[in-house]
C-alpha cells in the first residue's frame, strides 16, 4: 500500500511540475505586462498542435524537474528574439542597454528578467547573441567624441563675419553700409548653418529643420538685433523711420548682443563636447540607469552654468567694444534657450526644441504687435501688459521673460531626457 502511495505521489509531482512551469511563466507575463513595453513580458514554452501542454518528460524526478524549470521559461531569451537586430549590430554592452532603455526597460524591469540592473542584462543579451561581422566579443566602453580641427575652425567662423560686418558698418554710409549689412547677413547665415552641421552640435540623425522651425529662430535672433529699439519706440508713438545702423537712427540697434551671440557659438560647441565626453565615459562606469541619470545631471547643469558664464564674458566685451550697453537679460536668455534646443537636437530630441523656439518666436511677435495695434480706436487695452513691462523693467524684460520661460521648459525637458542612456548611445564618430 505505501509503495502505491509513493507512485501516485511521484506522479502527482511529475504532473504538476508543468503547472507550476505554467503558473510561473504566467507569473512573468502579468509583471512584464506591467513594464513600460509589453514586449519584455518572458513567455514559456510553446504547447503542442493541440493546444494541450507538453506532456511530461519520463525520467528520474530530479531529471524531470530541472527539465521542467528549464523548458518552462527563457525570459532573456525572449527578449533576445524581439530586439535580435538590436544585439546583432550593437558594437558593445552598453549600445544594447541603451537601446532597450529607448523601448522602456529600467532596472526595475530587469529584475523580472532575474538581472539586478538593465546594463547587467545587455551584457548576458551581449554574450548570447553573435553579432555581424564581429568574432569576438567587444567590451570596450564606446568612443568618446573626439575634437576636429574642421569643426573647431567653423565655430570661430560666425563671430568673426559677424565682427566684421560690425565693423564694416561703423566704416560705411548710405548705399554701401546697406550692401555691407546684406552681404553681411547671408555670410553670418551660412557660417552658422556650417557650425551647427559638423561637430558636437551636429544633429545625431539625418534631421533638417522645417522652414518654420528656421523662420522662427532667425525672429528670436532679428529681435534680439531690433526688437528692444522698437518696441521702445513704439511705445513712445514711434518709430519715424528705418534704422539706420548710425547714431541718428530712429531706433537703436542691438549691436553687441548679436555679436555676442554668434561668438558664443564657440562655447557653445565646446559645452557641447564636453557633455557629450563626460556622458559617455560615466555610461562606461555606470551599474544601473537610475545611477546613471543622478550622475550626469550635475554635469548638464555644470555645462549650462558654464556656457552662461561664456556668454556674459561675450556680452561685457562686445559692450565695451562698441561702446553700448548689452542686454545681458535678454541675450543672455536667448542664448541659453538656442544652447538647450540645440543639445537636445544634437542628441536626437528634435520635436520640443521646435515647438519651444516656434512659441517664443510667437510671443515675442505678438508683444510687438500688441504695442502697435494699441493704436487703433477701442484697442488701447491690447497695449497696456506690454507697455506695464517695459515700464517697470524697461523693454528688454520682455525677451527676457519670453526667452528665459521657453529656456526654462527646455531646462526641465533635458534633464529627464539628457539623462538617459539611450541619448547617448554611440552612433560613430562625430563628423
Amino acid at each position: 500500500m505505501s509503495e502505491r502511495a509513493g507512485a501516485g505521489r511521484e506522479a502527482s509531482d511529475s504532473g504538476s511540475e508543468p503547472a507550476r512551469a505554467g503558473r510561473e511563466a504566467s507569473v512573468y507575463g502579468r509583471e512584464g505586462a506591467a513594464a513600460d513595453d509589453s514586449s519584455f513580458a518572458p513567455v514559456s514554452e510553446p504547447a503542442d498542435p493541440d493546444g494541450r501542454p507538453s506532456a511530461p518528460t519520463t525520467g528520474p524526478p530530479a531529471d524531470r524537474k530541472l527539465s521542467a524549470r528549464r523548458g518552462a521559461v527563457d525570459p532573456v531569451k525572449a527578449l533576445m528574439h524581439r530586439h535580435r537586430e538590436l544585439c546583432e549590430h550593437a558594437v558593445d554592452p552598453l549600445e544594447i542597454a541603451a537601446g532597450l532603455e529607448a523601448h522602456g526597460v529600467t532596472d526595475r524591469t530587469a529584475t523580472r528578467f532575474r538581472h539586478r540592473d538593465v546594463f547587467s542584462l545587455a551584457e548576458e543579451m551581449y554574450a548570447r547573441v553573435p553579432r555581424v561581422g564581429d568574432t569576438a566579443p567587444r567590451s570596450e566602453a564606446p568612443d568618446t567624441p573626439r575634437v576636429r580641427a574642421d569643426w573647431a575652425l567653423l565655430t570661430l567662423l560666425p563671430g568673426a563675419l559677424c565682427a566684421a560686418t560690425v565693423t564694416g558698418l561703423r566704416l560705411t554710409e548710405g548705399r554701401p553700409r546697406l550692401a555691407v549689412t546684406v552681404v553681411g547677413v547671408l555670410a553670418v547665415s551660412l557660417a552658422l548653418r556650417a557650425a551647427v552641421r559638423r561637430g558636437p552640435l551636429r544633429a545625431a540623425r539625418a534631421w533638417h529643420p522645417t522652414t518654420s522651425t528656421r523662420a522662427w529662430t532667425c525672429g528670436l535672433l532679428a529681435y534680439a538685433l531690433l526688437g528692444d529699439g522698437l518696441l521702445a519706440a513704439g511705445i513712445e508713438g514711434g518709430p519715424d523711420g528705418p534704422p539706420t545702423g548710425g547714431s541718428g537712427s530712429p531706433w537703436p540697434i542691438a549691436l553687441a548682443s548679436v555679436l555676442a551671440l554668434t561668438l558664443a557659438v564657440v562655447p557653445a560647441a565646446w559645452c557641447a563636447h564636453l557633455f557629450a565626453v563626460r556622458a559617455r565615459r560615466l555610461l562606461a562606469t555606470s551599474r544601473g540607469l537610475e545611477e546613471f541619470a543622478s550622475s550626469v545631471r550635475p554635469t548638464l547643469l555644470g555645462v549650462f552654468g558654464l556656457f552662461l558664464c561664456a556668454l556674459g564674458v561675450l556680452l561685457a566685451g562686445s559692450g565695451a567694444w562698441l561702446g553700448e550697453s548689452p542686454a545681458y537679460a535678454g541675450a543672455g536668455a536667448l542664448g541659453a534657450l538656442l544652447l538647450l534646443a540645440r543639445l537636445l537636437t544634437a542628441h536626437g530630441f528634435t520635436h520640443a526644441p521646435a515647438v519651444i523656439l516656434a512659441a517664443a518666436g510667437m510671443a515675442e511677435t505678438a508683444a510687438l504687435a500688441s504695442v502697435f495695434a494699441g493704436r487703433l480706436p477701442g484697442c488701447s487695452l491690447l497695449a497696456q501688459p506690454v507697455e506695464t513691462v517695459a515700464a517697470a523693467w524697461g523693454p528688454g524684460s520682455v525677451p527676457a521673460l519670453v526667452c528665459g520661460g521657453a529656456a526654462l521648459v527646455l531646462l526641465i525637458h533635458a534633464t529627464k531626457t539628457l539623462t538617459r542612456a539611450s541619448a547617448h548611445a554611440a552612433h560613430g564618430d562625430t563628423p
